[in-house]
């Protein structure tokens, strides 16, 4: 069954940051060889306050089988808690367009934790939720079955 049309994954990385181990990050999340699939991972400047510059890192994947993968790693790194909460706030998560988002501290990731917050300092995602037809009731289903049936 088809989940997902995109999954887009964004995250800054600030000087004081270690770059390198934040693309290491991107490499876990996403567990298939980038490289070899072609899937590049985007990398644009920006300069915020104090004229100090970050780099916005992005990815993002189309293919089922990338997707399935992705959904099956991401949903089982959740705990039980955390899934219950994306559930309780599934309203303000999915967009009219169906996108579902969601954030992943970027600290307590690095760490290996995966954890829900509403901070800036994390990694973003995006899911565009393939709900045939085109409804919110069938997108939430979609999700709500991500949620409950990938332990």
């Amino acid at each position: 069954m088809k989940h997902a049309h995109f999954i887009e994954m964004r995250v800054f990385s600030k000087e004081i940051d270690d770059e390198g181990a934040i693309l290491n990050k991107i490499s876990d999340i996403f567990p298939l060889d980038l490289e070899k699939e072609k899937i590049s991972i985007g990398k644009q400047s920006a300069e915020v306050f104090d004229n100090k510059k970050i780099n916005i890192l992005k990815v993002s994947i189309k293919k089922d089988r990338h997707i399935g993968n992705f959904l099956d790693r991401m949903f089982s790194r959740l705990t039980k808690d955390q899934k219950e909460l994306l559930l309780k706030q599934i309203e303000s998560r999915l967009d009219n367009d169906l996108n579902f988002f969601f954030r992943l501290d970027k600290e307590k990731l690095m760490d290996g934790e995966y954890w829900i917050t509403d901070s800036g300092n994390c990694f973003h995602f995006k899911i565009s939720v393939a709900a045939y037809p085109h409804k919110r009731e069938v997108a939430k289903k979609i999700i709500e079955d991500l949620l409950i049936h990938k332990e």
